[in-house]
């Protein structure tokens, strides 16, 4: 008789590479549920690993919750700064369509979870929170710096009015298009949404207003 001796051990996967598996399905257990609904145990069934592993990863449920905040953070920023590249040649008007159609685009692959963590950044309190309101922070830092190489003599006080309201439309326009308006794709939605503000920043900029 043979000895085949034992049989070849299963590769490991990467930290790095199970780290994004049990945050994609973390994503869409929170999506599924909410956050204050969501357990450890449901994720660690979810993705297939032991629950002991899941808590070596992230600590806690608010661990996750964090990581799953950095991953679409570092998603939506890098989304928006390749699409407002590629415009920058076609000028402002086109550079503004183009960050808003990165967003989105992105609001719409994350769908649910998006909207979840929009939804629950009221009563999930402490680093959590502060996590999810950093996102708004980034993109609105993002739109503050294109205005000021659009609007020059500006004073940071209209700047930063403008951001911030662009933002908050941005904002509640995804929304509405998670519940009802789905079938309006990113770059029509942003086309219209960029027909509400750029006669504001056209006339401020001394640009054509059409």
């Amino acid at each position: 008789m043979t000895d085949v001796g034992p049989a070849p051990r299963r590769k490991r996967m990467p930290r790095a590479e199970r780290e994004q598996q049990i945050l994609a399905a973390a994503e869409e257990v929170f999506a599924e549920r909410g956050f204050q609904a969501t357990s450890m145990d449901e994720v660690s069934l979810r993705v297939g690993v032991s629950k002991p592993m899941l808590y070596e990863y992230f600590t806690s449920k608010e661990g996750l919750l964090l990581a799953c905040v950095a991953r679409i953070r570092a998603d939506l920023h890098t989304a928006t700064l390749e699409a407002v590249a590629k415009a920058e040649a076609d000028g402002p008007r086109a550079v503004l369509e183009a960050g808003l159609e990165a967003y989105f685009d992105f609001a719409d692959r994350h769908g649910r979870a998006w909207a979840v963590l929009l939804n629950e950044s009221v009563i999930i309190a402490g680093p959590a929170e502060e996590a999810i309101e950093a996102i708004r922070g980034q993109q609105t830092l993002l739109i503050q710096s294109a205005l000021s190489r659009w609007l020059p003599s500006a004073s940071p006080e209209r700047v930063a009015v403008y951001a911030h309201g662009l933002i908050g439309a941005s904002e509640r326009v995804a929304r509405w298009r998670l519940r009802e308006g789905a079938g309006i794709r990113p770059r029509e939605t942003a086309a219209l949404l960029a027909d509400a503000f750029w006669p504001g920043f056209a006339v401020a900029a001394g640009l054509p207003a059409a």
